[in-house]
């Protein structure tokens, strides 16, 4: 089978709900250092839903913003999707919502090789991406 190279700002958005859908249930068999690793992984693909938004059909896509998106780097990618400033007014409104990229923008990729993910670990990235209120991903959603 073959991977797919490309890949639209719908599927995007919907690996960002399943990546945390899995996280939670690797979460809730004790499989911390999995749900954790795919937790961070829905971030990402939300943030590159809405960095896919800014390609226009039939335009020819600038170069370095394609070669930049291909990153784990949370910030680089907030970054990218032009919602950084947007975030800037909006964790002054609410604070928690900082406090909640605090946790998230330090996921990294290569968790995926951490042993030392422990349940709380999990919980915390599982909550700073998914509160209702403050989550990470609940507001990537309002901007996609």
């Amino acid at each position: 089978m073959d991977i797919p190279v490309e890949m639209t700002k719908n599927e995007l958005e919907k690996l960002a709900d399943l990546r945390l859908l899995e996280a939670r249930i690797l979460f809730d068999n004790n499989a911390y250092q999995g749900a954790y690793y795919l937790c961070g992984y829905s971030i990402e693909c939300a943030l590159k839903a809405c960095i896919a938004k800014s390609f226009k059909a039939n335009e020819f896509p600038n170069k370095k913003l394609v070669n930049d998106s291909y990153v784990h780097n949370l910030d680089q990618l907030l970054k990218l999707s032009n919602l950084h400033p947007i975030f800037q007014i909006d964790k002054t409104a609410n604070p928690d919502l900082e406090i909640n990229w605090g946790i998230v923008k330090d996921w990294s990729e290569a968790y995926r090789y951490d042993f030392q993910i422990d349940q709380i670990l999990a919980q915390e990235l599982i909550d700073a991406v998914s509160n209702n209120q403050s989550g990470i991903l609940q507001w990537v959603k309002r901007h996609w």
